[in-house]
């Protein structure tokens, strides 16, 4: 991906498990001479770097990530790279949970014997086999935290291996130390031993990483699903014969049959054959669509009901459903500002953390040896304060919160044609209380047809549409193209234009058969000079003028009424944003008297209408100057300063590609439905993004002070560290539940 003179990249990040680890590959990528930024998304294991490729390399970024112990290689960017990191999560995952049943097999046998026997009354003497069995769960279990610590030690870093590491040491050296300091008579008293604490917490621990791994992956399974949607064999079209090809082979240009049933192999258009094709998994559109020859289709989409010929249009990485890919994996990759909080504090974390539980080890030793406790006791309880704190502090949910959140977020959200492209925006949407809705293409089917040509002072109606058809059919506008289509339904000829012009917002000036023609609106004409023949009556349709300049002013020729249909769904689409809380605002370059009719319609009171699309943006501007936070949605060219200046822009798929790049938001399917599930569906996730961070922070701020205080157990520590990361995991996971509830169009 290229932003002006930088490129962007993502990379694999393998080893990463907390904040701590984020902040140190930022930090590596970062120190790096031409890169201007680095993202580390914790739940994916991924990082995106933006970088000037004339100062540093891809190669570069990865060598200087994987130096400072997390090894790195640029993302692979196509179906077969995502299947890989899928399997490497999943072998990531079977391997901690082989730890955490080793682990449970050498711990809670004893630990269940040791509390069996002391509730029978009849005590046995496990000390020997705790002994034997922690040490093979810190030799195998404890293996990959320990080789972990000791490489950011190294590298003069610290993480949250380096928390477990130690946590474990304590409880593992001090009980071995305590038992032989026994056996050798340097005290009589029997002391109290943590090796099962020391098994135990590797053992919860492994087993915590390994539910996380798998919420992980649950968390991240949108993207893998998207992918799974292109089928992998396509049948080729070759001198009337068929051949099956592998998808990954197909080039533009190549025609293809789909057959009834089958997915659509790439983006193509349809040259010969109608059916229907449901593109519920691209747009979250329920209905099928018709589709027929000059029709695009869309790559993973499945034909229904006839077979479809089709002309491969876009393959591999330019496909819409790669595009959408991308714009996913660039948004679960975004941080928005409440996260800044939780990266300052994770920077300082782990030393901060060290610095606790070096403190609280010195105030229970001064405590006991204060009130003359013996020397096993006093070092008892330093043990177990220690070992808590350094386990129940690990910062995992910390750096959790947020990505975990925004990749089910913004995964669900693509599985129902709404993209966040923005994650700011995200903040914006909860406050958002006016909506600004343009019409033509947004409110309207943005596909007007002529309902009329009514000539002026006894000029010809097929001269008229003629002239207008020649003047239009360079245009993009779907006014031009109603036009040129209504001519050529007519079967009329039109010459190209020797020159033409386009004005912003009024019209078409064009050189045919050697005479000025303007074609536009009413203002176009009369800023030509006096206009000639011109009615003046008001009309509810769409009229667009075609006149003739002359030296002595302009001679209107005729006008064209046009008329574009409102959507089916636009009326309850309003009045579900309305029952939101949401004022609405209509903002139209159409006429008045036009605008007001389709506000009639749909039950819209704010009407603005007869704006350029410059005023478009100020009209934007003005709200947001009378305290109003705004979501402007529109699908046009002119569409998008306003779009760029809302609060929050969301932009109609089937609309041009400025306005969907300006866009914050965009909606893949044309219904209006969707702004308000983009607007849920935003809130709903920054919502959780807010209840991760406050968990996290909750469970820190409460957790290590009981751990300082003595009041919780290595193994209570282990537990319950573990059983945050799943929380704030399983909390984002939520927002599956909550859009499986919301299937009626909520969400």
């Amino acid at each position: 991906m290229i932003h002006g003179m930088t490129e962007e990249a993502a990379f694999e990040v393998e080893g990463m498990n907390c904040a701590s680890c984020v902040a140190h590959v930022e930090k590596a990528a970062r120190a790096l001479p031409g890169v201007e930024d680095a993202r580390v998304n914790l739940a994916r294991g991924r990082a995106v770097v933006r970088f000037d490729p004339g100062k540093v390399s891809p190669d570069q970024i990865a060598l200087a990530m994987t130096n400072v112990g997390y090894p790195s290689h640029p993302q692979a960017e196509s179906e077969s790279g995502e299947e890989q990191r899928l399997a490497a999560q999943a072998m990531h995952a079977r391997a901690w949970l082989k730890r955490a049943i080793a682990g449970i097999v050498l711990w809670l046998p004893i630990e269940l014997l040791h509390w069996g026997s002391h509730l029978a009354g009849h005590m046995v003497n496990l000390d020997w086999a705790s002994l034997v069995t922690s040490t093979i769960a810190i030799l195998y279990v404890g293996r990959a935290f320990y080789v972990s610590a000791f490489a950011a030690l190294r590298r003069r870093t610290s993480n949250m291996d380096t928390l477990i590491a130690m946590g474990a040491s304590v409880a593992y050296f001090y009980s071995l130390i305590a038992f032989a300091g026994y056996l050798l008579h340097w005290w009589q008293s029997e002391p109290q031993l943590y090796f099962m604490e020391a098994s135990g917490l590797l053992a919860l621990i492994s087993l915590g990483h390994y539910l996380e791994a798998r919420a992980r992956q649950s968390a991240g399974s949108a993207i893998h699903e998207l992918l799974n949607l292109t089928p992998t064999i396509a049948h080729k079209l070759v001198n009337l014969q068929i051949e099956d090809v592998a998808v990954s082979e197909l080039v533009v240009g190549e025609r293809v049959l789909i057959r009834p049933g089958e997915r659509v192999p790439a983006d193509a258009v349809v040259f010969a054959g109608e059916s229907s094709v449901d593109e519920s998994m691209i747009t979250g559109e329920s209905l099928p669509v018709p589709r027929g020859p000059g029709d695009q289709i869309i790559g993973g989409t499945i034909n229904q009901s006839g077979a479809l010929r089709a002309k491969i249009s876009a393959t591999g990485s330019q496909t819409a459903l790669a595009q959408i890919v991308r714009m996913v994996e660039t948004a679960q990759s975004s941080k928005p500002p409440v996260q800044r909080l939780a990266d300052e504090v994770a920077a300082v974390f782990v030393p901060a953390v060290l610095i606790v539980a070096a403190i609280t080890g010195i105030g229970w030793y001064a405590w006991g040896a204060a009130h003359g406790s013996p020397a096993a006791t006093i070092w008892a309880h330093v043990a177990n304060a220690v070992c808590s704190v350094l386990i129940i502090a690990c910062p995992c949910a910390l750096g959790l919160a947020v990505p975990a959140a925004l990749m089910v977020g913004t995964g669900r959200g693509a599985k129902r044609g709404i993209l966040i492209r923005n994650i700011d925006a995200l903040q914006n949407a909860r406050r958002i209380d006016t909506v600004v809705l343009d019409k033509t293409g947004t409110i309207t089917a943005g596909k007007p047809t002529v309902t009329s040509v009514i000539p002026a002072g006894g000029h010809d109606d097929a001269e008229v549409l003629r002239l207008a058809a020649a003047a239009e059919q360079f245009s993009q506008h779907p006014l031009a193209g109603a036009i040129v289509a209504a001519a050529r339904e007519r079967k009329l000829s039109f010459p190209q234009p020797a020159s033409f012009k386009t004005e912003p917002g009024l019209g078409i000036i064009a050189e045919i058969d050697g005479r000025t023609i303007l074609v536009g609106s009413r203002e176009l004409l009369e800023q030509h000079g006096n206009v000639s023949n011109l009615d003046g009556a008001r009309q509810t349709q769409t009229l667009v003028y075609v006149a003739l300049k002359m030296q002595s002013g302009v001679e209107c020729l005729g006008s064209i009424a046009i008329s574009d249909p409102i959507k089916p769904d636009s009326a309850a689409a309003i009045a579900e944003l309305r029952a939101m809380g949401l004022a609405i605002v209509l903002l139209t370059g159409d006429a008045p008297a036009v605008a007001n009719e389709v506000a009639r319609a749909i039950g819209i009171t704010d009407v603005r209408a007869g704006v350029k699309p410059a005023q478009k943006a100020e009209a934007i501007s003005t709200l947001q100057a009378a305290a109003h936070v705004v979501a402007m949605v529109g699908d046009g060219i002119n569409d998008a300063p306003a779009l760029a200046r809302a609060d929050l822009g969301i932009a109609i798929g089937s609309g041009s590609d400025i306005a969907k790049e300006a866009g914050d938001i965009v909606l893949l399917s044309g219904s209006l439905h969707g702004v308000a599930a983009a607007i849920r569906l935003s809130r709903a996730t920054m919502s959780k993004i807010r209840q991760n961070l406050f968990l996290a922070f909750l469970y820190n701020v409460l957790a290590i002070p009981l751990a300082a205080l003595g009041l919780l157990t290595p193994l209570i520590a282990a537990a319950a560290m573990a059983l945050s990361d799943v929380t704030v995991v399983g909390n984002a996971l939520l927002l599956r539940s909550a859009e499986r509830a919301r299937r009626t169009g909520d969400w």
